[in-house]
């Protein structure tokens, strides 16, 4: 969808996503990650990590009263890319590390595949 404009086109793109990062190093932030969907298990969404755990993170930065949250041990803030069009850790708050599937290492156009 449209919530990783530019960094990722709606359609023609292809993602490719790694696990050992975070088994055996560490995700942080600005990485771009793939996870299930917090309210929708049979979904997977790209979002960039904003905070990690124990990051002070705003809420939501293009809102005009602004608030503040701790992303608790374990968990991760994720934020699309076109924060006017994304929903992410705004809408279903931090999320678990282990909804995490990996992290984003490589992207393919859609002009490279024909």
């Amino acid at each position: 969808g449209p919530s990783m404009l530019p960094t990722l086109n709606m359609t023609g793109d292809i993602v490719g996503y790694e696990h050992l990062t975070q088994r055996f190093g560490k995700l942080d932030t600005g990485d771009l990650v793939v996870a299930i969907h917090p309210s929708d298990p049979s979904k997977l969404v790209c979002k960039r990590i904003i905070g990690i755990p124990g990051d002070k993170v705003c809420i939501d930065p293009i809102s005009f009263h602004r608030q503040y949250i701790t992303v608790p041990p374990g968990h991760y803030w994720l934020m699309g890319d076109n924060l006017n069009n994304s929903t992410d850790s705004r809408v279903y708050g931090p999320v678990s590390g282990g909804l995490i599937l990996g992290r984003v290492f490589a992207r393919v156009w859609e002009q490279w595949c024909l």
